[in-house]
C-alpha cells in the first residue's frame, strides 16, 4: 500500500497543513480523492498563453539578456530562500547526492543554494539544464563555482531527459511553461524512474503578482549597469532597443496566468503502486513582506 502525505508541515512556515492523508490515490483522480476545502485555488482562470523568451525564433543574445536580468533580480531578492529547508529535508530523506535542475536559464537559485545546502551538511552535485542553454552564463557559472555547478552544454527537454542525467529533479519558476498533459508527464517520469522532484513557483494568478510583474521593466533598467560580468548585448537590448524590459514585463504577466494553483498542483502527483513515495504541496514565505512560493515536492522516502 502506497502511503502519501500531502501538505505536511516541515518547520516554521506561513503555510498551514491541510492534514491530508490518503492511500492508493489514482493519478487521474487524485483531486477527487482529497478533501480540497482548505486548499486555495487560483483567483483567475488559468490561460496557457505564449511567452516570448521561449520561442525558438528569438535571437540568442536577446533571450540570454532576458534570463540574465531575471536571474539577477531573483538572486538579489533571494525569493526562494523560504523553501531551502523543505528542499534540504527532501534531499536528505531521499538520500539524493545529485540534482538535475530543469529549465535553468541563467542558473536559478543554485548559485547560492548549493553552498547553503553544503553548509547544512547536505552537499549535492548539481547539473543545470535548459532547452536553450545560456552558453555565456554557463561558462561564467562554472568558473565562479569552480565546476561545483555543471551546466549541460546540449539542449535538454524537461519532458525527455537523457538517460545519463540521473538525480533529484528541481524546477524553479519553470513549471508553468508546461501545459497540463506535459506537466503531468514530467512528474510521472520522475516517479517512474524513482527520482525525487521539487517544483517551486513564484508566479501566481493573483492581482498582487500581476501588478508586481509590471515593475520588471523598471527593474531591468536599474539592474543592467550593476550586473557582472558586463555584457554589451544586455546594454543593447535594454537601452538601445529596449526589448528585454518589455519581454520581461510581458512574459511575467503571462507566467502569472499560466501558473498552477494549489488545487491544480494536487492533481499533478501520480501515486504509484510502489511503496514509499511522499508528496507535499503548499505555500512558503519568509515573512509578510516576501513573495509566496508555491511548491509541489515528491520523493521516494528512503529513510522509512
Amino acid at each position: 500500500m502506497a502511503r502519501v502525505v500531502v501538505a505536511t508541515h516541515l518547520g516554521p512556515s506561513r503555510y498551514e497543513s491541510t492534514g491530508l492523508l490518503r492511500d492508493d490515490l489514482e493519478f487521474s483522480g487524485a483531486k477527487d480523492s482529497l478533501d480540497m476545502r482548505n486548499v486555495p485555488g487560483g483567483l483567475l482562470r488559468r490561460l496557457h498563453l505564449f511567452e516570448i523568451h521561449e520561442q525558438p525564433w528569438l535571437p540568442h543574445s536577446l533571450r540570454d539578456a532576458v534570463t540574465d536580468i531575471l536571474q539577477w533580480i531573483l538572486n538579489l531578492t533571494k525569493v526562494y530562500a523560504s523553501v531551502e529547508p523543505r528542499l534540504r529535508a527532501a534531499l536528505k530523506r531521499s538520500r539524493a547526492s545529485q540534482v538535475v535542475d530543469l529549465c535553468s536559464g541563467a542558473g536559478g537559485p543554485w548559485l547560492w543554494m548549493q553552498e547553503r545546502l553544503a553548509a547544512q551538511k547536505t552537499p549535492v552535485n548539481v547539473w543545470l539544464t535548459d532547452k536553450y542553454p545560456n552558453q555565456a552564463t554557463s561558462r561564467t557559472i562554472q568558473k565562479m563555482t569552480r565546476h561545483r555547478l555543471q551546466y549541460h552544454s546540449s539542449p535538454v527537454e524537461a519532458t525527455r531527459i537523457p538517460g545519463d542525467l540521473r538525480g533529484f529533479r528541481t524546477l524553479f519558476t519553470a513549471f508553468h511553461h508546461f501545459p497540463p498533459e506535459q506537466a503531468r508527464a514530467l512528474v510521472r517520469q520522475a516517479v517512474e524512474q524513482r527520482e525525487g522532484i521539487a517544483i517551486f513557483e513564484v508566479p501566481r494568478r493573483s492581482i498582487v503578482t500581476l501588478v508586481g510583474c509590471l515593475l520588471f521593466a523598471f527593474g531591468a533598467l536599474l539592474a543592467v549597469p550593476l550586473m557582472r560580468p558586463f555584457c554589451w548585448s544586455r546594454v543593447f537590448w535594454t537601452y538601445v532597443i529596449p526589448l528585454a524590459p518589455l519581454i520581461l514585463c510581458f512574459d511575467g504577466l503571462v507566467s502569472c496566468f499560466r501558473a498552477y494553483s494549489l488545487a491544480e498542483l494536487s492533481e499533478m502527483a501520480p501515486i504509484p503502486a510502489a511503496q514509499g513515495y511522499r508528496w507535499e504541496f503548499g505555500e512558503e514565505r519568509r515573512n509578510i513582506f516576501s513573495l509566496k512560493v508555491t511548491f509541489l515536492v515528491g520523493f521516494p522516502d528512503r529513510e522509512r
